[in-house]
Order: structure tokens, then C-alpha cells, then sequence
């Protein structure tokens, strides 16, 4: 039995309004079904965290950042036997860009009503808060 953690990567997109896109798991979703997410998901056999990000994004949401996404966050869920690698960027792209690959809805979302009447899967809550207060984030806000 292999005992390593899962790895996914995982994508904070924002566009040039400052809205984070969101995206709700459908009741498929073979974990945390129902909850709000990131776009992302698990780190393919000899792919880096890297490369799996825009991956994730495209195909979850059809989207593409306007520049290479970096690093924000490498996140331990030792609970639920994962490691997730956040990764963000900023699109041009509004929602009428987005096309719906997985899941159950992909929104851009105000950052005021991120947290409104969402539950979110392990670890993302934490992330987005972290990354919404970040200099990373008032970075991106500044290129808008």
C-alpha cells in the first residue's frame, strides 16, 4: 500500500475585478461532494505541481492565466491524506469565459461574498484567507 499523501494542485484565479473563482463540487465529486472548492485536483504520475495547475484549469473551467501562476501555498491536510499546492494568477477572462468542465458551478466571485453561505472542503478556507490578506493578492489587485 503506497502511504503518501495525496497531491493536488489547486488554483487561485483572479480577474481583473479582483473576484476569486470559486467552484462548487458536484454531488459525483468522489470526495467532499457539494462543497465549495478551487479549481484543481491531483498531481498526475511524473507531472510537477507546476505543471498540473493550469492543467486543473483549463480543464475544470476552460480558462488560461494572463501569467505563468506561481507558488502562494504548499498545504499539509494530514487528516484527509493530502497535500495541496496553491498556485494563483491573474485572467482577463470574466465568467462568461468560463466553460463548466467539472463540477456543479464555476463562478467569479466578489471577495466580500466569498465566504458567504459557502462551506468549503479541507484546508481551502484557511488558504483563501490567508491569500486575500496576502501581498501577493494586493499584488495582482494592482495590476488590474
Amino acid at each position: 500500500m503506497d502511504d503518501k499523501p495525496v497531491q493536488l494542485a489547486v488554483v487561485l484565479l483572479v480577474n481583473r475585478a479582483g473576484d476569486l473563482l470559486l467552484q462548487l463540487r458536484d454531488e459525483h465529486a468522489p470526495s467532499f461532494p457539494n462543497m465549495w472548492a478551487l479549481p484543481g485536483g491531483h498531481i498526475e504520475p511524473g507531472e510537477t505541481a507546476e505543471q498540473a495547475a493550469p492543467r486543473e484549469l483549463m480543464e475544470e473551467a476552460s480558462l488560461r492565466p494572463d501569467a505563468p501562476l506561481r507558488l502562494f501555498l504548499v498545504q499539509p491536510v494530514p487528516e484527509h491524506h493530502r497535500v495541496k499546492h496553491y498556485f494563483y494568477g491573474v485572467t482577463s477572462a470574466v465568467q462568461d469565459d468560463v466553460v463548466l468542465g467539472e463540477g456543479a458551478a464555476m463562478v467569479f466571485t466578489p471577495v466580500g461574498e466569498v465566504f458567504r453561505e459557502r462551506e468549503f472542503t479541507p484546508g481551502t478556507a484557511r488558504a483563501i484567507t490567508d491569500f486575500l490578506a496576502s501581498a501577493e493578492y494586493a499584488a495582482l489587485r494592482e495590476q488590474s
